[in-house]
């Protein structure tokens, strides 16, 4: 099957959309399966106005223009995309989008005009926001002409069920983990501070400072040196939450900045436990990245890390930020629970290895031929 891959935002560009877009079409070249990557992002060498490059095999349309700040967004895409869909022979095109994604709903018009199949797979929590999408009606219109809706978990699935109704399936498509490349094995934990760490961009929504706060109130409440906090990641929040652990005197909390994949699984690999305070959580690749490592995550009821953690068994489900400095505290103080939680993680690897969603995916792609056909 040729798959055409579309995203408002890709490599270069680092975040879960890219990355897990990128992974999917490794995977489903790994498969057998054609693959090419159209986007609104320019090049690593500024590439655009539909200069195709090449990353790690797969070909990438580059369908960027210039605009401000190099933001993902070209209104006059639509045209030069059609012709290369309708020239390059494609079964199914798979479109990734979030809360707001202008390249992604100007490509999936593109493909249900061209009666191409066409799977999308929402990566965000619509839940806030269902209100406007249920007034543009363009959700339930994509849907109603066969698009295969889907979700990259089941509480992210909910509101999006409720926007294209009853007579229309939205299923689950979960992001993907290569296990092996995340297994470390049984540790020891060493004796000393309770080594807390997260991955996020430091942005309002991922909520860095909420964490800053209430990592505090609980290292108060554990008693003076307990805690280690590590923030790993980039964000136009940053000199406020720096400035927030210096006012705080907070110096055993580090912000190393971005890191390599390889350097964020050894950075999991010396922590004890993973934060996760976003409430808008669709899926946390993050965190799962985490728990295959071994680590425990404490995150919130209602996102998606309820799709791979139960509370009390490989990790913590608390219900806001008091419970989550509660959490934190008690955890400082029972290192038998963080090893005990650590290890059923490594007995147990995430059912989100990539060979299941990969699989996943291709269900999505037959579904949407169904549909189409229709």
């Amino acid at each position: 099957m040729k798959v055409a891959l579309i995203s408002d935002c890709y490599l270069p560009r680092l975040g879960g959309i890219e990355v897990q877009t990128h992974d999917l079409a490794r995977r489903l070249i790994a498969l057998g399966h054609e693959v090419e990557v159209f986007t609104a992002t320019r090049g690593s060498a500024g590439e655009m106005h539909g200069a195709v490059t090449v990353v790690d095999d797969v070909p990438v349309h580059r369908l960027a223009a210039r605009m401000p700040w190099e933001l993902p967004v070209n209104p006059f895409a639509p045209r030069e995309l059609r012709r290369r869909l309708a020239s390059g022979g494609f079964d199914v095109a798979h479109v990734q989008t979030g809360v707001v994604s202008p390249f992604a709903w100007d490509a999936t018009r593109v493909t249900v005009g061209m009666r191409l199949p066409t799977a999308m797979t929402w990566h965000c929590m619509l839940a806030g926001v269902t209100p406007v999408f249920d007034a543009a009606r363009f959700v339930h219109r994509w849907a109603g002409r066969g698009v295969a809706m889907s979700a990259v978990s089941d509480v992210a699935a909910s509101p999006l069920r409720r926007l294209v109704g009853p007579a229309a399936t939205v299923g689950v498509l979960p992001n993907g983990i290569d296990v092996a490349r995340w297994s470390v094995g049984s540790l020891v934990r060493e004796p000393g501070p309770l080594r807390l760490v997260t991955a996020m961009r430091l942005a309002a929504r991922k909520r860095p400072g909420a964490l800053v706060n209430l990592v505090a109130a609980a290292e108060r409440r554990a008693g003076p040196g307990s805690l280690r906090l590590t923030i790993l990641g980039e964000g136009p929040d940053r000199a406020k939450v720096e400035a927030m652990v210096r006012d705080q005197g907070l110096d055993w909390v580090k912000l190393p900045g971005r890191v390599t994949r390889d350097e964020l699984r050894e950075r999991y690999t010396g922590s004890d436990v993973y934060l996760s305070p976003a409430r808008l959580e669709s899926f946390g690749i993050a965190a799962l990245e985490a728990r295959t490592v071994g680590l425990p995550v404490i995150g919130r009821s209602g996102s998606g890390v309820g799709e791979f953690i139960t509370d009390g068994v490989n990790g913590l489900v608390v219900d806001g930020d008091p419970s989550m400095t509660s959490a934190i505290a008690h955890l400082a103080g029972h290192p038998d629970d963080v090893s005990r939680m650590r290890a059923f993680n490594v007995d147990n690897p995430p059912a989100q290895r990539w060979e299941a969603v990969a699989a996943i995916a291709v269900g999505e792609y037959e579904r949407a031929i169904t549909l189409a056909r229709r």
